[in-house]
C-alpha cells in the first residue's frame, strides 16, 4: 500500500535544481522534493507521496493523521527503506499459493 503520510519540514537544502526536505514523520526522517509545494517553509507540514510532497496542511491535521497511521501499525511499514520492506517480507508467512488461486482446495 502507499499512502500519503503528513510530516513536518525541519531543513530545506537546494541540490541541483530541486528544492529538497528533511521531513519528519513522527520521528522517522526522509528526504523529500518539495518542488512541487513552493510555498512550503522550515517548520511547515505537508502531505508526502512516494517521496514527493504534495500540499501543505496544518499541524493539528497532520499529527492527527500520524497518531492514527501509528496506531493502525502503518506508519513504520509506509516509511520502511528497501531494506526494511524485503527483510519484513522475508520474515511474513508464506503462502504455498500466493496468487490465491488454490485457496479453495
Amino acid at each position: 500500500m502507499c499512502l500519503a503520510i503528513p510530516g513536518k519540514v525541519e531543513e530545506i537544502l537546494i541540490e541541483g535544481d530541486l528544492r529538497i526536505g528533511r521531513v519528519n514523520f513522527g520521528g522517522i526522517i526522509k528526504r523529500v522534493c518539495l518542488d512541487y509545494v513552493p510555498e512550503v517553509e522550515v517548520g511547515d507540514y505537508t502531505i508526502v507521496h512516494v517521496g514527493f510532497a504534495l500540499s501543505k496542511i496544518d499541524q493539528e491535521t497532520a499529527e492527527k493523521t500520524l497518531a492514527v497511521f501509528r496506531q493502525m501499525g502503518m506508519l513504520e511499514e509506509e516509511l520502511a527503506t528497501e531494506e526494511e520492506a524485503f527483510a519484513r517480507a522475508a520474515l511474513a508467512p508464506q503462502s504455498s499459493c500466493p496468487d490465491g488461486s488454490c485457496g479453495g482446495r
